[in-house]
C-alpha cells in the first residue's frame, strides 16, 4: 500500500508530518487566551474566528502564488513567515495585538497547503493521486493526534513552549523543502486562459457541492458535542468518540486509499457523501455512546474516501498551469465550511432541535451524492489538461 509513489511525494509527506507534530498552538488557542492572557470568552471566540478568516484567505492566495512563483518558493515563503507569525502571536500581549497576530498566523500558517497539493499533482501519476492524497491526509492526522497529546503536557509547564515547538517544527519543514524538494511546477509559459485567477464555471459547481458536504462534516465540532451533552452523554465520551475517529483514520486510511484508488471518481465521491450524511443522520437514533460510535464510524469512512478522491479529482480538473490555484480554491471550500457550519449548526440546534438538523444532514449528503453523480467531468483523469483540451500525460 506504500509502494510505487515517487521520492518527492514521501519527502513532502514526511515534512507535513513533522510540521503537524508541532501543531500545538491552534487547538489550545482559546484556552491560552482565556487563562494566560485573561481575554474574555467573546473576545477569545472573535480572535479564534480571525485565525479562521486568515486561513480562509490563505487558500486561494497560496494557490495563485504556487502557480506564479513556483511550489518550492511558495512553501518556503509560507513556512518561514508562518514560523515568524507563530513567534509574533506568542509575544503579543494587548488584546488588539493578539487578534491581529492570530489573523496573520492563519494567513501565513496555511499559505503552504495549496503548494504542497499542487506539487503532489505534479510528481504523482494520475492513477496514484487518490492514494497519495489519502496517505498525506493519514500522515497529517497522525501528526495532529500526537501534537494534541504532547501540547497538553507542554501547556501544563509553560504555554510559551507551545509557540516555540510549533515554530520549530515549521522551520524544520522549511529546511526539508530547502534542501530536498526541487521545483515541480511544469516548465514553460501558461496556456491561453491559464493566467486567470478565477476557476471555470463547472469547477465552481463542484466547489459548492464540496462546501455543502464539508459543512455536514464540520457539525462534529459544535453540534455533535452539544447534542450529546443534552442527551446525557458525557464530555469524556465525546472525547473518546473523536479519538475513535482519529484511530479509524490511522488504521483504515492506507488500505482503503489503495482500494479506492481504482474507483471512478463520481461513484466514489457520491458514496463518501452518502456515508457522511447517513452517519450524521444516525445521531438522531443514538441513545448512548455506543449509538454515537456507530455514527462516527459511518461518517469517518466517508471522510476517508473523500480525503483522497477529492483532491485527486481537483488535480484532474486543473489546467497544468493552474494546479495550485484550483487546489487553493478547493481548500478554501473546506476552510469556509469551518467558519460557516458551526454558526448554522448551533442556530439550528437552538431553534428547531437536533432531529431536524440530523435529518437535514442526511438530505444534504444525498443531494451532494446526486450532484456528484451528475458531474461527468469529474472523470477527467489527466490533471495535466490545458485549456485547449490537450494532455501532457501528467
Amino acid at each position: 500500500m506504500f509502494r510505487g509513489l515517487p521520492r518527492a511525494f514521501w519527502i513532502l509527506c514526511g515534512g507535513a508530518l513533522i510540521n503537524r507534530l508541532g501543531s500545538f498552538v491552534v487547538p489550545f488557542l482559546a484556552i491560552y487566551l482565556t487563562t494566560v492572557r485573561q481575554v474574555g470568552v467573546e473576545a477569545a471566540g472573535f480572535t479564534v474566528a480571525l485565525h479562521g478568516m486568515g486561513s480562509f484567505a490563505a487558500s486561494p492566495l497560496g494557490g495563485v502564488l504556487a502557480d506564479r512563483i513556483g511550489r518550492r518558493r511558495t512553501m518556503l515563503v509560507a513556512l518561514l513567515s508562518g514560523a515568524a507569525a507563530m513567534a509574533h502571536l506568542g509575544l503579543a500581549r494587548a488584546p488588539a495585538h493578539i487578534a491581529i497576530a492570530a489573523f496573520v498566523l492563519g494567513l501565513a500558517g496555511d499559505l503552504y497547503r495549496p503548494a504542497v497539493s499542487a506539487a503532489i499533482a505534479d510528481v504523482v501519476p494520475p492513477a496514484d493521486r487518490a492514494r497519495a492524497y489519502g496517505l498525506l491526509y493519514w500522515a497529517i492526522n497522525i501528526g495532529f493526534a500526537v501534537a494534541v497529546s504532547v501540547g497538553g503536557l507542554l501547556a501544563t509547564r509553560h504555554f510559551l513552549l507551545l509557540f516555540a515547538g510549533d515554530a520549530l517544527t515549521t522551520l524544520i519543514f522549511a529546511g526539508i523543502v530547502w534542501s530536498c524538494v526541487p521545483e515541480t511546477r511544469p516548465p514553460g509559459p501558461l496556456h491561453a486562459g491559464e493566467a486567470s485567477v478565477l476557476p471555470e464555471a463547472r469547477f465552481v459547481v463542484f466547489l459548492l457541492v464540496t462546501f455543502a458536504i464539508s459543512c455536514v462534516l464540520q457539525q462534529a465540532s459544535v453540534a455533535l458535542p452539544i447534542d450529546m451533552l443534552a442527551r446525557g452523554v458525557s464530555a469524556r465520551a465525546y472525547g473518546m468518540l473523536m479519538a475513535l475517529n482519529g484511530v479509524l483514520v490511522v488504521l483504515v486510511q492506507p488500505p482503503l486509499s489503495r482500494w479506492t484508488a481504482s474507483w471512478r471518481r463520481r461513484p466514489a465521491l457520491a458514496l463518501s457523501s452518502l456515508l457522511v450524511g447517513t452517519g450524521f443522520a444516525f445521531n438522531s437514533l443514538a441513545r448512548g455512546a455506543a449509538g454515537y460510535a456507530v455514527a462516527v464510524c459511518t461518517w469517518t469512512l466517508g471522510e476517508i474516501v473523500m480525503s483522497g478522491v477529492g483532491p485527486a479529482a481537483v488535480a484532474g480538473l486543473s489546467p497544468t498551469g493552474r494546479r495550485g490555484t484550483y487546489q487553493g480554491f478547493y481548500q478554501m471550500a473546506w476552510s469556509g465550511s469551518a467558519f460557516v457550519a458551526p454558526i448554522v449548526g448551533s442556530i439550528a440546534l437552538a431553534r428547531v432541535g437536533s432531529g431536524p438538523l440530523w435529518t437535514a444532514c442526511l438530505l444534504v449528503g444525498a443531494g451532494c451524492a446526486l450532484g456528484q453523480m451528475a458531474m461527468p467531468f469529474l472523470e477527467e483523469a489527466g490533471g495535466a489538461r490545458s485549456d485547449d483540451g490537450g494532455e501532457d500525460g501528467g
